[in-house]
């Protein structure tokens, strides 16, 4: 019960979203623009800012790269013996990879670790932001609707100003350079706003899904490899970093949460199967609630 209490408010916001959608009807897609725009680079360049680099910074980036790099080839096999067409097989990975460790992650982790597992868990969301925000936007906009090239998906990766905030971050991080509390307040009001508002506009994607327009086997699959499949590499993972056993646990947990939410905005954004990307989030973070609590078990969570 205490579990599913921390689960409940992420649904509280999906539902806002969805039954804002269903009685007043918004144009979802300039709102996702603004999310991915304006607030995600306050977002990322507060949390690299803040967040001092230590030496486990290591084994997180590799374990993050690594768990990345795997789960793309097992979705490419899979979407290739299902006969995956480019926008499908994007679509795939943009769900069967990247997993919801920020605003569902981080508190599950909090209530099962305390709070030194909580700042493992906000250290592997930064890196989990960055790879979604360069690898995930990468395969959005290969995937997108109108066929894109190679140097076209990159020059669309270079535009998104949240690596900017990210970069910047860590430069005045490094620079020890101190920002004024009433700006560093101007930028968490923004940051603060990007969260809610991702998972609103998920809300909002859901009460327009055309499920007849969704192939359930896509789904179906994607999940397996999101709820299964990514719990089990990351377990194998981490049997090969000389990390210490609290945040082994943090990243196997965290390898086992649902599709992120920033999938589906980025998935609207490029026109890459966003019904099929949402409904796959929706399904793995239905799931989650039966499969996370196993985690625990099997973690000693």
């Amino acid at each position: 019960m205490e579990l599913f209490m921390i689960v409940l408010p992420a649904f509280l916001i999906f539902l806002t979203g969805y039954l804002g959608q269903k009685w007043i009807g918004f144009e979802i897609r300039s709102i996702s623009m603004a999310a991915l725009y304006l607030m995600s680079p306050f977002l990322a360049f507060r949390t690299f800012y803040a967040n001092k680099l230590t030496v486990e910074y290591v084994y997180i980036t590799v374990f993050c790269l690594v768990l990345s790099l795997v789960l793309i080839v097992v979705v490419l096999i899979t979407g290739f013996f299902m006969k995956a067409g480019r926008q499908k097989m994007a679509a795939m990975v943009l769900g069967g990879v990247f997993m919801n460790s920020g605003n569902y992650g981080a508190p599950v982790v909090l209530f099962a670790f305390g709070a030194v597992g909580f700042e493992y868990a906000v250290i592997i969301m930064v890196f989990q932001s960055f790879l979604m925000n360069t690898i995930g936007l990468f395969a959005a906009s290969l995937g997108g609707e109108e066929e894109t090239t190679l140097k076209q998906s990159l020059q669309r990766v270079v535009r998104m100003p949240v690596l900017y905030g990210a970069f910047l971050g860590v430069l005045l991080q490094l620079l020890h350079v101190s920002i004024p509390p009433s700006f560093m307040d101007a930028i968490s009001l923004v940051a603060d706003a990007s969260i809610p508002t991702v998972m609103i506009v998920l809300g909002m994607q859901l009460a327009v899904i055309a499920t007849k327009r969704v192939e359930y086997k896509y789904v179906n699959a994607v999940s397996v490899i999101r709820m299964i499949v990514s719990p089990l590499l990351a377990a194998a993972i981490v049997s090969f970093i000389p990390a210490n056993d609290l945040l082994k646990d943090v990243m196997i947990l965290l390898a086992a949460m649902p599709a992120a939410a920033n999938t589906t905005m980025f998935a609207i954004q490029f026109g890459t199967e966003p019904d099929l990307v949402s409904f796959t989030t929706l399904i793995t973070t239905l799931l989650s609630i039966l499969t996370i609590p196993i985690v625990l078990f099997f973690l000693g969570g």
